[in-house]
């Protein structure tokens, strides 16, 4: 049933395999399922064009077991065949545990692991490496290996033999080509509206599924989940009722800057009777008027940044709305709301300036988050505590004085949304917002988190 697709660490293939495997299926007029591990958005886009159904994220720090079992049940069960590809390493977790890795997905739902290896300058010592993982934890159940990067035959059947040696199965051989290579930029791949020719790739990537991996083997481990509740009509059925007017609708920016979202989110919300309009800044029009709560989810808005400082009638709507109806601004959808915003060449452009920094490039910052709110806001009320990701390369200039209650602006006071903290950094206060308002850093995940949507359903209602 199903299996993960796991490798060493980072940048040896688990996404090409994905892809050639789910070309393939497609193209023998099967349906699949794809599932990625953690909290990523950029690989599920470009599964999900090549699957045509939303890839799932099955992220157990972020989801919780509960959510991740009936997810992968729930939504597996949809399609003919279904995988799971993995996040980082096989026992990447939080700090050096590997708490919420990809071997703790694999043994929560009892799942095959296929490894997948960067085999190019390597040869007899592949055999110490797999081993090493294969030995590591005997709860796992290694099904086979994966070599990618293989540079020739000669290459291939030496190591072949070296795995043979340690009785491991070799399922595949995916040779070293710029065709089977996927655009990255700064965070992760190229999202997949980047990529041209989609079909033809998916044909490339489907002939050579059948040429250098055992198809035969994969059939096996492709099968999908059987039937379970839908996990969407399970978790709406627990929310709180809420006295919405029928056409309600709530706006969610989504264009080539703003395009980080969880399928499942918009699902809920539309589940519950919402209407949802997909609104471009890019486009430089008006929110649309009938707009009664927003949503600006993360991206690339450093990559667009002049262009969306002249969407004056854009940014105007944004002003317009502030203080007066609900928004909630995820990572980089939070930094249009400051003053200015820098793009990767340096050069600073205007945003709203409804929130007191400025932005630009500074060094990485990934991991979970621990947040316990300071006050009963938009999305979260004081007492919960919950666990977001955070991922960007962007950081904040202040340029006003912050006290410790947080800041005021022309229209109202703003509070800090929470304590933040995480493996191996200090505890510090992030966010801002109030009853109309919440900017963060901090991706949130509403479905699992079902006091999250009834807070902000609850907005909703109180605004119209």
């Amino acid at each position: 049933m199903a299996f993960v697709i796991a490798a060493p660490g980072s940048n040896n293939g688990k996404t090409i395999l994905s892809l050639l495997l789910s070309s393939w299926t497609r193209r023998q007029g099967k349906s699949i399922q794809i599932f990625k591990a953690g909290p990523d958005y950029l690989d599920p886009q470009l599964l999900s064009a090549v699957s045509n159904k939303p890839c799932r994220n099955l992220d157990l720090i972020l989801s919780g077991e509960e959510w991740v079992i009936n997810s992968f049940n729930g939504f597996g069960c949809s399609a003919d065949c279904a995988l799971i590809e993995g996040v980082m390493g096989l026992f990447d977790g939080i700090g050096s545990s590997d708490k919420g890795s990809t071997a703790d997905l694999a043994k929560l739902l009892n799942l095959q692991i296929v490894l997948i290896l960067n085999a190019n300058s390597q040869a007899g010592s592949i055999a110490a490496l797999v081993k090493g993982f294969r030995d590591f934890d005997n709860e796992i159940n290694l099904a086979g290996v994966v070599l990618n990067k293989v540079n020739s035959q000669r290459h291939k059947d030496l190591l072949t033999e070296s795995l043979n040696n340690i009785n491991v199965k070799v399922m595949g051989c995916i040779p070293n080509k710029d065709s089977l290579s996927i655009p990255s930029k700064n965070l992760g791949l190229a999202p997949a509206h980047e990529l041209e020719g989609l079909n033809n790739l998916i044909d490339i990537w489907a002939n050579s599924a059948k040429k250098h991996l055992d198809i035969n083997a994969f059939k096996l481990l492709l099968n999908s989940p059987k039937s379970s509740k839908d996990p969407i009509k399970s978790i709406c059925n627990k929310l709180r009722k809420q006295n919405l007017k029928k056409g309600t609708k709530i706006s969610i920016v989504k264009d080539k800057a703003f395009h980080f979202r969880y399928s499942e989110t918009i699902e809920c919300l539309e589940e519950l009777g919402l209407e949802i309009n997909e609104w471009s800044i890019l486009k430089n029009k008006e929110m649309p008027n009938d707009t009664k709560a927003l949503l600006i989810p993360g991206g690339f808005p450093e990559e667009f940044a002049e262009e969306i400082s002249h969407c004056y009638n854009s940014l105007d709507s944004l002003r317009n709305s502030f203080g007066k109806l609900p928004i909630y601004a995820e990572c980089g959808g939070m930094l249009i709301l400051g003053k200015y915003l820098y793009d990767k060449n340096g050069n600073k452009h205007s945003m709203t300036d409804l929130l007191p920094f400025n932005s630009r490039r500074g060094d990485l910052s990934v991991g979970y988050r621990e947040i316990k709110p300071l006050t009963n806001g938009l999305m979260i009320n004081k007492g919960k505590v919950l666990v977001g990701h955070e991922f960007h390369r962007w950081e904040l200039d202040y340029e006003s004085n912050i006290n410790s209650q947080g800041i005021s602006n022309n229209l109202n006071q703003l509070d800090f949304l929470w304590e933040m903290k995480g493996w191996g950094l200090t505890t510090k206060k992030e966010g801002w917002g109030n009853k109309y308002l919440h900017a963060s850093w901090i991706h949130l995940h509403w479905p699992s988190s079902p006091s999250i949507i009834n807070n902000f359903l609850s907005k909703i209602v109180t605004s119209i």
